[in-house]
């Protein structure tokens, strides 16, 4: 009996091996016939991971949409600090005040006009001149402050204008 046990045993282990080498083929282990093995997804398959992705994507797009908005609005009050300081920097150092943003580029105060965030454009920030003179050794009145030329209404609340 030991002798068939183990033979059986064999026997089983190859038509076992014999079995899985016939899935991998398409080939049937009974009859030797060729099968059609099922490969791929199914529709509904492929549905369900479509709707998961879209509703992954619906919770995903404002959440990105909102940091763009707030990396703009950053961006806008670092730019209106930095005009504005160089402003009051020229106001200073010249005795007068620049009558436009571009003597602040001519006189070596910035490279260049940064780009409003908001419009994407080097032309569309609003200046404010006033008569009133920021120092006893100031000549000439002019730009004495820069806005945001967007018509747009900030995250808060407040249009940008009047940043």
């Amino acid at each position: 009996m030991g002798a068939n046990t183990v033979i059986g045993k064999r026997m089983d282990c190859f038509s076992a091996r014999r079995g899985l080498r016939s899935r991998n083929l398409g080939v049937s282990a009974a009859t030797g016939a060729a099968v059609r093995t099922r490969r791929g997804f199914t529709l509904v398959e492929m549905l369900i991971v479509i709707a998961i992705m879209t509703i992954l994507m619906a919770m995903s797009v404002p959440r990105y949409q909102a940091a763009v908005l707030h990396a703009k609005e950053s961006v806008l009050r670092d730019d209106l600090f930095q005009l504005r300081s160089l402003i009051d920097q020229y106001t200073l150092d010249k005795q007068r005040a620049p009558q436009s943003l571009d003597d602040l580029v001519s006189a070596g105060y910035l490279r260049s006009l940064p780009k409003d965030p908001m419009t994407d454009s080097t032309s569309s920030w609003h200046t404010d001149s006033d008569e009133s003179l920021q120092s006893l050794d100031q000549q000439e009145p002019g730009i004495v402050d820069v806005h945001s030329g967007s018509d747009a209404v900030s995250s808060d609340g407040t249009p940008y204008s009047n940043w």
